[in-house]
């Protein structure tokens, strides 16, 4: 085979297979859609063990396809499928609507303060990821970015006064439309060497408490209040030392 021809097909095969990473990337993303399914049918049972353990599973998945859509360029690569879209998609039913509903269906929030949760978390966060200005310079989050799964789970371990709970989703609710910085624990540079693994801490004790049924004795509850306080506020206190462009 001439040297020319012989170039042009192993061009050829290089753009094949990064087409097939590509595209392997897309359906790893579009698997967080079965993951979300799976988590509603046992919401709708009230099995909330199984209920988190799908959306920790789910939320594992959201952490690792970002860097590998990055990696494979799945935007030059799979362009018929929009990645982004696909990912905002099931964000909202894994981190919005599912615990929305769980946190609804519990006996966490009775009466009319259920009613006001879910309304104020399903519409403020529909408004939110619809928001072209979500993302800061240094690809952190403007404003809390609807981690409501995040939030439901450390209700659901912690158990506190439901004044307390309903407080927490007005207040990030409203925190949702503040100039806030909230860090992505992957794409956000400043202190990613200790960002991700708190992120990593969180899914672990995130899946060890529903695991044990959220066990008040476990120690993982205490990992879940760490590591949530610190994924919460990391970016608000880069804020106040480095500024708004820091």
């Amino acid at each position: 085979m001439p040297p020319v021809a012989h170039g042009a097909r192993l061009g050829q095969d290089g753009a094949m297979t990064r087409r097939i990473k590509a595209l392997a990337v897309h359906l790893l993303t579009a698997t967080g859609a079965v993951f979300a399914m799976l988590a509603m049918l046992a919401a709708v049972d009230q099995e909330w063990s199984l209920m988190w353990l799908w959306l920790v599973v789910a939320f594992l998945v959201d952490g690792i396809d970002g860097p590998l859509a990055r990696r494979y360029d799945v935007t030059e690569n799979a362009p018929v499928y929009d990645g982004v879209l696909m990912d905002l998609i099931i964000d909202y039913l894994t981190y919005v609507f599912i615990p929305a509903f769980a946190l609804f269906k519990s006996d966490l929030l009775p009466g009319w303060t259920g009613w006001i949760a879910i309304i104020v978390i399903t519409f403020t966060s529909v408004l939110y990821f619809s928001d072209t200005r979500m993302k800061t310079r240094d690809y952190s989050f403007s404003g809390f970015p609807g981690c409501w799964n995040m939030a439901v789970l450390v209700f659901f371990a912690l158990a506190p006064n439901f004044w307390i709970i309903l407080g927490i989703v007005i207040l990030l609710s409203v925190a949702m439309f503040l100039p806030l910085k909230f860090v992505h624990p992957v794409r956000t540079e400043r202190w990613r060497a200790l960002t991700l693994p708190m992120a990593l801490g969180w899914v672990f004790f995130a899946g060890w408490a529903a695991w044990i049924d959220f066990d008040q004795a476990s120690w993982a509850h205490w990992g879940l209040v760490v590591t949530t306080v610190y994924l919460s506020l990391a970016g608000i206190v880069q804020q106040a030392i480095y500024g708004s462009d820091g």
